[in-house]
């Protein structure tokens, strides 16, 4: 019989813990999977083009898709201002009263 105490398993220090190291000296984290979220087209070429950059992401680890959000954010900000500066369509003309009739 042996008194030996087993030694306990070291554990990762804080400098470790901070950059995710990983037990098994062969881990790899898994390649970024796209989502495949269905994008339905708006009618806007502008809107849509921003919105099919969106799936740029799925080709990004997480920390690069902030940057691809940003952009899509700004965009769209972007278009929507737009739309408030352009002048719309001009009114129709309102219908004929029956009251300005002259007889």
């Amino acid at each position: 019989m042996s008194d030996a105490v087993p030694e306990p398993e070291p554990r990762p220090g804080p400098e470790e813990a901070r950059h995710g190291a990983h037990p098994d000296p062969g881990y790899e984290p898994a390649a970024p999977a796209p989502l495949e979220v269905p994008r339905t087209p708006t009618g806007n070429a502008e809107v849509d083009a921003r919105l099919a950059r969106l799936a740029d992401a799925d080709h990004l680890a997480t920390d690069g898709h902030v940057e691809v959000y940003e952009d899509v954010h700004r965009g769209l900000r972007d278009a929507l201002t737009a739309l408030d500066a352009r002048p719309g369509p001009p009114a129709p003309p309102p219908p004929p009263s029956p009251y300005d009739r002259r007889s």
